[in-house]
């Protein structure tokens, strides 16, 4: 009887729920950076070749003064919504975890929540900037054998 009070205690404690989340802010982060793999897509090979002939079809047609063709919006795949969703969490611990502070609650309860959502947003944005350096140095090596592409 005292152990089924306890839990619903712990259930209405603002710090549990900003570890809960906080914790499930993480997950999301992780899960935003594996999912994506397990799609099927073509190799980084065909990838960067159809980069690399789209650069230079944009090339000749800026030269030769045609117009460009018309964007198709590419489809927004689930994955955009757990990115948005994982700092959202984290943030959401974050405030949960200062509520939990105020009303004097089990100060170790805040710490975690704060501490996860924390690492969710932290972690979120590192990963990000790696992509965003990887994506750079890619770039780069494709502008340095621009030589190579246009060669006949």
């Amino acid at each position: 009887m005292a152990q089924e009070r306890d839990i619903g205690v712990l259930a209405r404690s603002w710090g549990m729920w900003a570890v809960l989340t906080g914790a499930l802010a993480l997950v999301l982060v992780f899960v935003q950076i594996v999912g994506p793999s397990f799609e099927a897509k073509p190799s980084a090979a065909t990838q960067i070749g159809e980069m690399a002939g789209e650069m230079k079809r944009a090339a000749w047609r800026s030269l030769l003064g045609l117009p460009r063709p018309e964007q198709v919006p590419a489809p927004v795949s689930g994955w955009a919504y757990v990115a948005l969703a994982a700092p959202i969490m984290g943030v959401i611990a974050i405030v949960l975890s200062m509520v939990s502070g105020v009303l004097r609650e089990n100060w170790r309860y805040a710490i975690y929540g704060a501490g996860f959502g924390a690492a969710a947003i932290v972690f979120h944005f590192v990963w990000w900037l790696a992509l965003l350096v990887a994506g750079m140095v890619l770039l780069v090596s494709i502008i340095e054998n621009i030589g190579d592409i246009f060669s006949f």
